[in-house]
């Protein structure tokens, strides 16, 4: 856990801002809920809403898509040391904060869909007396604004994580027989731990009930450095209009008692710095984003076909320099100079494929993904040892396999397949890789969210599967890198 305090200087705004947190990918189309669809927004303490997804709340209600706000705590534990406020007292005037905070979304969110309204059916208007001589009757209703409503689950403040059987089913009544459903809720890596508990809970909804997961940071703009951490650089941007970002300056402004000093008395200073709220004056608000979708390699093609047409390059193959940087401990580590047939277990778009190609005298590339597959052609179309394959493993495993491996390359893909599939995927890699062959593993240590395992999890269950020595072995804070050795022949 990250430790922290909200007297700190903290990063400033201007840092984010020049290292690009405005130019973000925009999230895909369609992710942001609209008409017929459902977004259930979960808030530790009252204002989380507010500073992370008043934007995505207030686009959402002008849609017409209908919104659930789930309030975990009152927020009470704001300021323990106040002369002025008990615990009681904050309680009410926090609830309060945020009713007032939720009217004013709705309110913008009503008036600006029904101003939307009339504009189209005043366009229509004209266009219909053009074409007729006649103007076009209105329909009454035309408003076209999403319902808000909002529940206070009681949770102690500061005790979330003692309440996740309140949060689990406080998800399930929000979700339970709605489809099209979209879960918004504080990072998980947050460095609170409230705001930690519940974007967990967030990420087990969203994974039981297949909807997109949309995370949003609020501590760890302060305590984070754009420079020192790069878990920011593929998250996904919602570019807020001037009415959305209206609203939200409305909602945070109804937050007095955060944003402004409770009195000129020791414990009674303000929580939110005005430094601090720079973070949420931007026009764009950032989400870490886990698309919806089960696990499994029966749904990847989907999953990663839908990810790919919004962004060709989702992982920032081509422009991290922890990519990169990774690419290049990964060939280091590999401890032959050369391969004679090599396999590539989830290719992407040909990248780390470029590289190994120089390895090895033949190399197959694998990839459930035909969107992706097409980039990795172009890029490798001069490359003539590589053969790019179409196919969802294990059930696809390639042909050129059963004349034997040399090295097997699973990198950033093994958690992307429950565990019997991972399993009989090993054991695949175990009966085709010839004796001294090398199997590479390669994974983020950070949750994976929306699937059955994590990084972790892959490796420890590459080795017990096969058995195999590890030849080498590199970790660090981001990612795990290992290569098993299959056994020598018996003399």
């Amino acid at each position: 856990m990250v430790t922290f305090s909200h007297v700190d200087a903290g990063t400033p705004e201007a840092e984010w801002r020049a290292a690009g947190i405005e130019r973000l990918p925009a999230l895909a189309e369609g992710v942001a809920p609209g008409r017929g669809r459902r977004l259930v927004v979960a808030a530790a303490h009252p204002d989380d809403e507010s500073l992370g997804a008043a934007g995505l709340i207030h686009s959402a209600l002008a849609c017409g898509a209908d919104v659930t706000v789930l309030l975990c705590t009152a927020g009470e534990a704001s300021h323990p040391d106040s002369p002025t406020y008990s615990a009681a007292d904050l309680r009410r005037r926090r609830l309060a904060e945020f009713r007032a905070a939720m009217q004013a979304l709705e309110s913008s969110a009503q008036a600006q869909a029904q101003a939307q309204a009339q504009a189209q059916a005043q366009a229509q208007g004209r266009a219909q007396a053009e074409a007729n001589d006649q103007a076009q009757v209105i329909p009454e209703d035309r408003t076209g604004s999403g319902r808000l409503e909002w529940r206070f689950l009681g949770i102690p403040d500061g005790k979330v994580s003692q309440h996740a059987d309140v949060l689990d089913a406080a998800f399930a009544a929000a979700l339970d027989g709605h489809a099209q459903t979209v879960v918004a809720a504080p990072y998980r890596q947050d460095g609170h731990p409230d705001h930690e508990a519940v974007g967990h809970a967030a990420a087990r909804a969203a994974t039981a009930h297949r909807a997109d997961l949309l995370e949003f940071p609020i501590w760890y703009w302060h305590w984070a450095a754009p420079g020192a951490d790069s878990r920011w650089t593929e998250w996904r941007s919602l570019g807020l209009s001037a009415p959305d970002a209206a609203a939200k300056q409305l909602a945070l402004a109804s937050h007095v008692s955060q944003t402004q000093p409770l009195s000129a008395a020791a414990g009674d200073e303000v929580l939110l710095s005005e430094k601090f709220q720079e973070h949420f004056d931007r026009n764009v608000e950032i989400f870490a984003w886990t698309p919806a979708g089960p696990a499994g390699s029966e749904h990847a093609e989907h999953i990663f076909d839908r990810l790919y047409r919004s962004n060709p390059d989702p992982w920032n193959y081509l422009s991290s320099w922890y990519e990169r940087r990774k690419r290049a401990v990964t060939l280091a580590s590999l401890p032959a100079e050369r391969y004679g047939n090599a396999l590539e277990i989830g290719c992407s778009i040909g990248v780390l494929t470029a590289e190994l190609a120089l390895r090895c005298n033949r190399l197959t590339a694998v990839d459930a993904s035909s969107v992706a597959l097409d980039q990795a052609r172009r890029r490798l179309a001069d490359v003539g040892n590589v053969e790019l394959v179409h196919a969802q493993l294990p059930a696809g495993w390639p042909s050129s396999a059963e004349s034997g491996l040399d090295l097997v390359a699973i990198s950033e893909i093994g958690y992307f397949l429950t565990g019997p599939e991972l399993r009989e995927l090993l054991r695949k890699v175990q009966e085709s890789v010839n004796p001294g062959g090398h199997l590479l593993l390669c994974h983020w240590l950070h949750p994976i969210d929306g699937w059955e395992l994590d990084g972790e999890q892959v490796h420890a269950m590459a080795k017990e599967t096969t058995g195999w020595d590890v030849a080498a072995l590199h970790r660090e804070r981001d990612f795990l890198l290992e290569v098993l050795q299959a056994p020598e022949r018996a003399p």
